[in-house]
């Protein structure tokens, strides 16, 4: 597996309204994509910051896994993500270094990228997205 950089940071946030006016106008960012993600229960908004864009995800549902975290934590950090090429590929020799994952298969994401999660628990706390373009 091969990392080519950060795709994104996902950053939980009750409410999209309230958080992109932040983003916008008090660190001069440009929102430039809100989409929903229907099986995720997620919508999201998108900045680009150099070369690496920060995702603000809120739930689109009480029993959504944003609602769910933001509950147990608040709101704040809730993924990195990383680039690769071959996803499915690289779950498979993660798994094969003992890696606990939560997509044994990649699916689809906002953006149209292919996704796949790694559990916190064996990746040091952080909750980890591998992504492709699809």
């Amino acid at each position: 597996m091969q990392i080519s950089h950060i795709e994104h940071i996902g950053i939980a946030v009750k409410s999209l309204a309230e958080a992109i006016p932040y983003y916008e106008n008090t660190l001069g960012l440009k929102c430039y994509n809100v989409e929903e993600v229907q099986d995720q229960k997620v919508r999201t908004a998108f900045f680009m910051v150099g070369q690496t864009k920060i995702e603000l995800l809120e739930s689109t549902s009480p029993d959504g896994t944003i609602a769910k975290f933001i509950e147990n934590r608040g709101e704040g950090v809730h993924h990195i993500a990383f680039a690769t090429n071959g996803v499915n590929a690289a779950l498979q020799e993660l798994e094969g270094k003992g890696i606990r994952l939560i997509d044994q298969q990649s699916r689809k994401g906002a953006e149209g990228l292919n996704i796949a999660f790694l559990h916190p628990k064996s990746t040091l706390g952080v909750l980890t997205e591998l992504c492709e373009k699809a």
